[in-house]
């Protein structure tokens, strides 16, 4: 015995799938999110570098200074000592940074003026001088820069 539906029936849908619009799109959303990713990971890797060799240039300025404040400064002693003197010098050097290929070298200009004669008292200033090259981008000169004051004797 056969039996017989008497509905009419039901519409079966096609083949379910993505038009060729909504796949671009979604593929363009997704090139953006990666390339969002890969740019923050690019400018990130670009400051880091930069701050490393901003933190080696101030080593290296403090490091002038430092010299500076070692040299024999005593007035009011007999003989007078003054090793150090009102004297502007430069020195240049290398950023003690790890690189691997050209080592970025850094102009280092320390100065030394009186402020005042009695008491008396200079200051130190040094200015390191530095330029990022990385690939074909150059970037610079920065300059980083300490400033301190010094007594005699001290």
């Amino acid at each position: 015995m056969r039996v017989l539906s008497c509905r009419a029936k039901e519409h079966q849908p096609l083949a379910q799938g993505f038009t060729l619009a909504e796949v671009v799109v979604a593929i363009a959303i997704a090139t953006l999110a990666f390339g969002g990713v890969i740019l923050g990971y690019v400018l990130t890797a670009d400051r880091a570098e930069w701050s490393a060799y901003s933190l080696a240039a101030q080593s290296l300025a403090m490091q002038g200074v430092e010299q500076a404040r070692g040299a024999k400064w005593d007035p009011k002693s007999w003989p007078s000592v003054d090793e150090l003197g009102v004297t502007n010098y430069t020195q240049v050097e290398i950023l003690d940074v790890p690189v691997s290929g050209q080592p970025v070298q850094a102009t280092n200009y320390i100065r030394v003026t009186t402020v005042v004669q009695d008491p008396p008292l200079r200051e130190l200033r040094a200015d390191c001088v530095w330029s990022l090259r990385n690939g074909v981008r150059s970037r610079g000169p920065f300059t980083n820069t300490v400033v301190t004051l010094r007594t005699a004797d001290q």
